[in-house]
């Protein structure tokens, strides 16, 4: 009753703001909930939108809830993209509601279901984390394009020649990220990682994955999961895991000690960028930025 009472208040302060909401300089204004997706459109939009994440760095978007702040960056946007299939669990419920006073777009709905990975645990579900195969998320360019051009049809040409261009960027870098992968010898190529945030990267790059926690990070774990995975550790003889920016560190430390325990030596192999990238300006802080950080470390640890 409380979650229902608080979402009614939400949307009904949305309703009552002003209906201006486009930026003083009068482009469109964007507003996106993971920075990959606010890549893309950066990307696609350039100069001529203005764009902004409600998550930053470190942010995990299964356990996010809009702020009061949040609510004011939603009413001033023209459009709200986000991810969907369920990665922003605890949003879903007030995308639903603005979609009926905003256009309101998660950009997985353009990709087949064919082309996507079961949930393990949640029947009729699908993991949502498809920017870990680069083609796949390059497929997400045409949704942003698609939208942006409707709201904004004399900029239709720039940005499908944006489209165009990024599109290409990325299916470069997919195809270094397979020759990089390769570069590990077969039977070292398996990644432990906090939660199972890397299963379409497995299956794009031909990498064995494991994670402690499921797909989501309020999935449950329990000490025979620990068990197993450190078992599996020590019998593969897999010396380094990796911990994630937006995750905490205690669970894989824990698998780390049960492996010393265990007579099995194995490191911190670093920090992978998963559901987050870095700060704005930084290296990583564009999506083929955290892809190259993220593929550097996992080689320069398995090989």
């Amino acid at each position: 009753m409380k979650r229902l009472i608080a979402l009614f208040i939400l949307i009904s302060t949305i309703w009552s703001c002003n209906s201006n909401t486009t930026s003083e300089d009068g482009k469109l204004t964007v507003v996106t909930t993971t920075g990959m997706i606010a890549d893309i459109v950066k990307n696609v939009g350039k100069d001529s939108i203005a764009v902004s994440a409600l998550m930053g760095p470190g942010v995990d978007p299964h356990l996010y809830k809009a702020t009061q702040g949040d609510l004011g960056r939603l009413q001033r946007a023209d459009i709200i993209f986000y991810n969907g299939l369920h990665l922003e669990g605890k949003m879903g419920e007030v995308f639903e509601k603005l979609e009926r006073i905003k256009t309101v777009i998660p950009v997985a709905r353009g990709i087949d279901s064919t082309s996507l990975l079961d949930d393990p645990i949640y029947q009729n579900a699908f993991d949502p984390h498809i920017w870990f195969d680069i083609s796949l998320w390059a497929s997400t360019i045409d949704e942003v394009t698609a939208t942006l051009t409707k709201s904004d049809p004399v900029n239709a040409e720039f940005y499908k020649n944006n489209a165009s261009a990024y599109t290409e960027e990325l299916l470069t870098l997919h195809e270094w990220v397979k020759t990089e992968i390769e570069t590990i010898p077969a039977n070292k190529r398996i990644m432990i990682t906090a939660h199972d945030a890397f299963n379409y990267f497995g299956r794009a790059y031909n990498i064995e994955v494991r994670g402690l926690q499921g797909i989501s990070t309020l999935s449950e774990f329990g000490l025979k999961d620990r068990v197993d995975l450190v078992n599996f550790i020590v019998e593969k003889k897999i010396k380094a895991v990796f911990v994630e920016t937006s995750v905490s560190e205690k669970n894989i430390n824990a698998i780390v000690e049960g492996c010393r325990q265990k007579g099995h030596d194995i490191i911190i192999g670093g920090n992978l960028f998963s559901d987050a990238m870095s700060a704005e300006g930084t290296p990583e802080g564009n999506y083929i930025g955290m892809v190259k950080a993220n593929v550097n470390t996992i080689v320069r640890a398995l090989k």
